[in-house]
């Protein structure tokens, strides 16, 4: 893949020198960092934080419930039947089974909202970059990435810039 894209912009730029193009301009955005820093990604970060801290704090009430249960049972063992003590266990086991199944299933709700969230603010930043591809004659933008861009000029780098474009659309 990264042999590809490589040969991509070689061919750009060779293609623009063959043909007298006036010149080639090739930028790249850092994704991560726009998600990361823009207006709507920062909102987003605190609304998905805040929703874990829910997640959490319900989470550590059933363990702290189940805590209690365990306590309750070492502390009754001797005194209470088998039938009782068969009942206490199998309430326990439930309710171990239910704060297993609200682990798995706010993990699930996370990871959803996550994904959700980040393809939105990704869509609108791809809009943006588009945009701004086209106003300011850009050949070629690339995403940055370990794989694609292991080294580029200073004013390469048209994240910031994207960043801003994004908050003035988000205003």
């Amino acid at each position: 893949m990264k042999k590809i894209l490589l040969a991509a912009v070689m061919l750009l730029y060779a293609g623009g020198i063959a043909f007298g193009a006036d010149q080639v301009k090739i930028g790249y955005i850092d994704l991560q960092k726009s998600l990361n820093e823009s207006d709507q990604g920062k909102e987003a970060k605190a609304a998905f934080n805040k929703r874990v801290e829910e997640l959490q704090k319900a989470l550590d009430e059933k363990q702290s419930e189940l805590k209690k249960l365990q306590e309750e049972l070492e502390k009754q063992k001797g005194l209470l039947t088998p039938d009782a003590r068969g009942e206490k266990e199998k309430t326990y086991q439930q309710k171990i089974k239910d704060a297993q199944r609200f682990a798995k299933d706010s993990q699930e709700e996370l990871q959803q909202k996550d994904a959700e969230l980040t393809k939105k603010i990704i869509k609108d930043l791809k809009d943006v970059i588009k945009k701004m591809g086209t106003d300011e004659d850009y050949t070629i933008i690339l995403e940055k990435g370990d794989a694609f861009v292991l080294f580029a000029a200073e004013g390469v780098d048209i994240t910031d810039k994207v960043i801003k474009a994004y908050n003035k659309t988000k205003k």
